[in-house]
């Protein structure tokens, strides 16, 4: 009874089924898919994917103007507000001028004081040089006068010596004699005072104008400072860190703001060693900003850092110690952004950016280099 019984219950239990040609078509089709997927991963991957080289640590920068008074003084007007655009040459600080313009006139005075004095040490010297032709016109008639005193004097001599004329007027003869070339002694010395006072004078002329020479360079000096009152911009920019304010003293060197050029962005990225293999300048970049979501920007390779950032750092790191602990190192690359104004008028210095680099073009070098080398060894053997 028990065994007729059982036998329904077996009948009933349900047949195990497989899969339906259906699935088993789907299943192969997502199979050959992925396969397919898969394959035209790897050969996109041999032939340029592994040519990119990418980093997250990269960041927007701009060579930013400090400015600073070059002279000291209360701030008179401000000229900029925060933010703004400024183009190059623009006022943006003024400075009291007042002392400063005193100063000008102070050695644009002593100039003038030193052409007078020149001016007049030149008139002395015309009034000296007339009194040397007088002196010269003198000796030379106080000569003429002794020469025909010593001629009376040789003309009588013979003549007193046959009694023809008295001794008395051959004594007055040569005394006359004596006292015109004494004369004519006198003269030179004064003649000879007179020129060399000519050469005092000259040096007085030179003296005066060297004087001036200082003034003016003193003045150039005041100009300079005078126009160093009022601060422009260097370069076109946008106003940044701006903390001055009208009425403030600022001193020489105070930082007062900065002008960010915001037209001259680029981009550093840290890059790690082990990616520099093939990075050359001017290969293409791909760019994507934070700020600008889905939106990829270009740029350009412009230049690979000459060491890495430990280098550079304020404490770069002593490796030769007992415990080492090798760290992979990054080395700084600029990116050039090559981005149309409405972009750029989104960036800032600061920004956190990733940039990928086409490295494609040099895929050849390191074969290149490894030939090379190679055959470097077989020439040393």
């Amino acid at each position: 009874m028990d065994d007729v019984d059982s036998q329904p219950q077996i009948d009933a239990a349900p047949k195990k089924k497989g899969l339906s040609p259906r699935v088993k078509t789907g299943l192969l089709v997502a199979l050959v898919v992925i396969v397919v997927a898969l394959a035209i991963w790897f050969i996109h991957y041999q032939t340029r994917g592994k040519y990119y080289e990418g980093t997250n640590d990269a960041y927007i920068k701009a060579d930013a103007v400090t400015v600073s008074p070059k002279v000291s003084g209360y701030v008179e007007q401000v000229f900029v507000a925060d933010n703004q655009d400024v183009k190059a040459g623009q006022p943006l600080i003024r400075i009291d001028a007042r002392d400063y313009k005193a100063q000008t006139a102070q050695y644009q005075a002593q100039i003038d004081v030193a052409e007078a004095n020149a001016d007049n040490v030149r008139a002395g010297l015309r009034e000296q040089e007339a009194a040397i032709q007088q002196a010269r016109a003198q000796l030379a008639a106080n000569r003429a006068d002794a020469q025909f005193a010593a001629g009376e004097v040789a003309r009588y001599a013979p003549l007193a010596e046959s009694g023809a004329e008295t001794h008395e007027k051959l004594v007055t003869l040569r005394n006359q004699a004596t006292q015109a070339a004494g004369t004519v002694a006198t003269q030179t010395a004064a003649l000879a005072e007179a020129e060399r006072r000519v050469g005092s004078l000259q040096a007085q002329v030179r003296q005066a104008q060297a004087q001036g020479e200082a003034a003016r360079a003193q003045l150039s000096a005041a100009d300079v400072n005078l126009g160093s009152t009022t601060i422009k911009a260097s370069v076109d920019g946008r106003i940044g860190d701006k903390s001055v304010r009208i009425g403030q003293f600022v001193a020489q060197g105070t930082r007062l703001m900065s002008v960010v050029p915001i037209s001259a962005l680029y981009i550093t990225a840290n890059f790690k060693e082990t990616q520099l293999g093939l990075m050359r300048a001017g290969q293409p970049a791909s760019i994507k900003v934070d700020a600008l979501p889905g939106i990829a920007l270009h740029g350009h390779v412009e230049s690979v850092s000459p060491g890495t950032g430990a280098q550079f750092s304020l404490l770069p790191p002593q490796n030769a110690t007992g415990n080492f602990t090798k760290i992979v190192q990054r080395v700084p690359v600029r990116i050039a952004i090559d981005a149309g104004p409405d972009a750029r008028r989104v960036l800032v210095p600061g920004l956190s950016v990733n940039v990928t680099v086409d490295t494609f073009a040099a895929k050849g070098d390191l074969q290149r280099i490894r030939d090379q080398e190679q055959a470097r060894d077989r020439n040393a053997q």
